[in-house]
């Protein structure tokens, strides 16, 4: 398959998911892609520095020819060659999530003939991103039972806006991955709170605590409050962590400008709640997380609540790259189960 793919990145949610699919796709694939339009449903659509760090890791990686890889840039045309191995340093400059770079490379260089190290400034703990939290404890031990050997460790924590975070990731490879069912949560084992702080008062994570105590019931020795000497700025991040018997999974809220501590903590704790009650293993993030690693295996199905329009998004990408069928069957008015079904070559 060799014809250049066609992208419109204002499909669906229109957002960054698409591009980072994209590129991750074509190296594994092989096939070059235009993509046009690009971050069309967001506030400040093109390439922004996250953005354009993925681009050129990709395009190191793979070797690949590109041509719009500048700040801004609303069009991207990518044709990979071969994926090489290596020692490699991502710089990102901003508090850009380090995670999201990681999640581009990473499928390649699974496909790699040899293993690899890579490093990632830029932010760790970031909204509307994974945290490193969700990637180390909830992302990365099912990739291992997928059959990858990935350990990533935080070198330093990045809060928005100062960044200055960095990850190390090792990756061996070749890998080949096999198809994960994850049908049922079973008992919680464990459940943990951690609240960052850097450069605010510690009456913010007493407040934070005191509400998720009240909502989620947990006792103080399942609370971790770490002050941060060392960050380049200010940040507070709360991570909740519940810990099953088939599935670990994160829930991550941020102090911002504006929201009050009580407003943070309650952000974690109803996302925890949400993920309770709906009794189904997977959580909205970790549902979209798991698709591009279904579609490398060939195989895979899950359980999880309603799908979000940035989940389906990424179906659409996938399915431009690879001959398959996502299968979602409705189990109840809050369950769905969603298979990876591969289909003969097109």
């Amino acid at each position: 398959m060799t014809d250049k793919i066609e992208i419109d990145g204002a499909m669906g949610e229109g957002g960054g998911q698409v591009l980072r699919t994209a590129l991750s796709l074509a190296m594994v694939t092989g096939r070059a892609f235009q993509l046009q339009n690009i971050r069309a449903g967001r506030a400040k659509p093109g390439l922004g520095r996250q953005h354009l760090t993925a681009v050129n890791a990709a395009a190191h990686i793979s070797q690949a020819r590109v041509t719009g890889n500048e700040l801004g840039s609303t069009k991207l045309d990518f044709a990979p060659r071969a994926i090489k191995a290596g020692e490699f340093t991502f710089n990102i400059g901003t508090a850009g999530s380090t995670i999201l770079v990681l999640q581009t490379v990473l499928p390649a260089l699974l496909q790699a003939e040899r293993s690899s190290r890579v490093v990632i400034k830029g932010g760790t703990h970031n909204p509307a991103a994974p945290s490193f939290d969700f990637l180390s404890q909830t992302f990365l031990p099912l990739l291992r039972r997928m059959g990858a050997n990935v350990e990533a460790r935080l070198v330093r924590l990045g809060f928005v806006p100062a960044g200055g975070g960095c990850i190390e990731v090792d990756i061996d490879a070749p890998a080949q991955l096999i198809p994960i069912a994850l049908n049922e949560r079973g008992k919680i084992i464990r459940r943990h709170a951690t609240i960052w702080l850097a450069g605010l008062k510690g009456k913010i994570a007493t407040r934070e605590k005191r509400i998720l105590q009240h909502a989620l019931g947990l006792a103080d020795d399942e609370f971790t409050i770490e002050c941060i000497e060392d960050s380049s700025g200010p940040g507070n991040v709360i991570s909740v962590v519940y810990e099953a018997e088939h599935v670990t999974e994160v829930f991550t809220s941020h102090g911002r400008r504006g929201i009050l501590a009580e407003g943070v903590a309650e952000e974690a704790a109803d996302a925890a709640m949400a993920w309770l009650k709906v009794g189904a293993p997977v959580g909205p993030q970790l549902a979209d997380q798991l698709l591009l690693p279904m579609a490398l295996a060939g195989g895979g199905s899950f359980y999880t609540g309603s799908l979000t329009a940035h989940a389906r998004t990424n179906m659409a990408v996938i399915q431009k790259f690879v001959a398959a069928e996502f299968v979602i069957e409705k189990q109840s008015e809050s369950v769905c189960r969603v298979d990876y079904r591969a289909s003969p070559e097109k």
